[in-house]
């Protein structure tokens, strides 16, 4: 294989919550003008999400972490500044400590009612927020052998950002609870292993054709050819707390997709594991985060996350330098030392607990904690 490096241009969406600073819980019927604002002041950058109390947020198009860093700043600030002018808060997290789903009420939109009309339950569960990921490959068969060869990573990037302990007042036990929700929808998950491009757009049509679906954006798998735009799109990850951990999450994924691109053009190919291997370290992401190991199927044993990640770092340490994102890269330790955002949830609602406050008022001690690090590092 010859030929330069795909373009690799960075697109970052992230989805918020919006929060009562006062009742620390959700805005079920935010203000109309909150939303009209923000796409006043961040044209064709924000846009609403199926509940009313979540706001979408996108990046344009950025050919550098640094420019990426600083449009994914700039829309949390306005967002955060908005939000506030009508009484409210966003929070950059994967489910809300305690509120339910219940009582939210859905955006009026043709898409979202036939959404709901469609799959029932299971998409008016739907109260949690993702981190996506756009990384622009032109070539569409290279996009899929691409995808075929990343999603052995995903979780471990999974693992970096978890940020949903809690549901509906109660710990899941788990540090990822928001894939165990979205694993209700159809069409979700890891996807299988695709020869071609060519490949993937028949086993599409046949859903198409079948008026199963409409298009390619009903395909809501952890890693998806996008159906808008020429980019490997990934989705498994929560929403980062920490402006600082999304941008880590954001300059890995784009690192290991330039990895996989110089290894192929040098005639060497990722193995390509099945996907049953993959879903059983997706769990243990899940469930675990980087606390439990993931397993190496080379070796045929669970391998600490910290081993892993290191292996990992010195994958792309090349890859990452000519990017123009080993700082970002790099900080994949702390987060391993400070722990993600579900790490210190528990953090906080411990000590508020151990201080003598009730589990109500612990859960609202958290919500604190979550709206002081969304606008941190801004």
């Amino acid at each position: 294989m010859t030929g330069s490096a795909p373009a690799l241009t960075v697109g970052i969406e992230e989805e918020y919550l919006l929060v009562d600073p006062a009742s620390r819980d959700l805005a079920a019927d935010p203000p109309d003008a909150l939303l009209a604002t923000c796409q006043e002041r961040l044209s064709g950058r924000v846009s609403p999400e199926f509940m009313r109390c979540q706001i979408e947020v996108g990046t344009p198009v950025c050919a550098s972490m640094a420019e990426a860093r600083q449009e994914l700043a700039h829309l949390r600030r306005t967002v955060i500044e908005i939000a506030g002018s009508h009484g409210l808060a966003p929070i950059a997290a994967s489910t809300h400590p305690f509120a339910t789903w219940r009582p939210q009420k859905t955006t009026e939109r043709e898409r979202y009612e036939q959404l709901e009309h469609d799959i029932g339950t299971p998409v008016r569960r739907l109260l949690i927020c993702a981190l996506h990921v756009h990384v622009g490959i032109d070539d569409p068969d290279l996009r899929i052998d691409l995808m075929n060869q990343v999603r052995y990573f995903l979780p471990h990037l999974l693992a970096l950002s978890t940020s949903s302990p809690y549901w509906q007042g109660e710990d899941t036990n788990l540090m990822s609870y928001r894939l165990a929700v979205f694993n209700e929808m159809p069409r979700t998950g890891i996807p299988e292993d695709y020869v071609s491009y060519g490949e993937y757009q028949q086993h599409l049509s046949a859903l198409i054709e079948t008026g199963v679906i409409e298009d390619g954006t009903k395909i809501w798998w952890d890693i998806r050819p996008s159906a808008r735009f020429p980019t490997l799109e990934m989705r498994i990850c929560d929403v980062c707390t920490r402006l600082e951990d999304s941008l880590t999450i954001v300059a890995l994924y784009v690192s290991l997709i330039r990895m996989l691109w110089r290894l192929k053009r040098n005639n060497v190919t990722w193995r390509r594991y099945k996907t049953i291997l993959i879903n059983e370290n997706r769990w243990r992401a899940m469930r675990y985060g980087c606390n439990g190991g993931l397993i190496d199927f080379g070796r045929r044993e669970l391998v600490g996350y910290g081993d892993l990640l290191e292996e990992i770092l010195g994958l792309v340490a090349e890859d990452a330098e000519a990017l123009g994102c080993t700082r970002e890269v790099a900080r994949a330790r702390d987060i391993l030392a400070g722990g993600t955002s579900a790490h210190n949830q528990r953090r906080v609602f411990g000590e508020a607990l151990a201080a003598g406050a009730t589990r109500p008022a612990a859960l609202r001690s958290v919500v604190d904690w979550l709206i002081d690090n969304t606008a941190r590092d801004l």
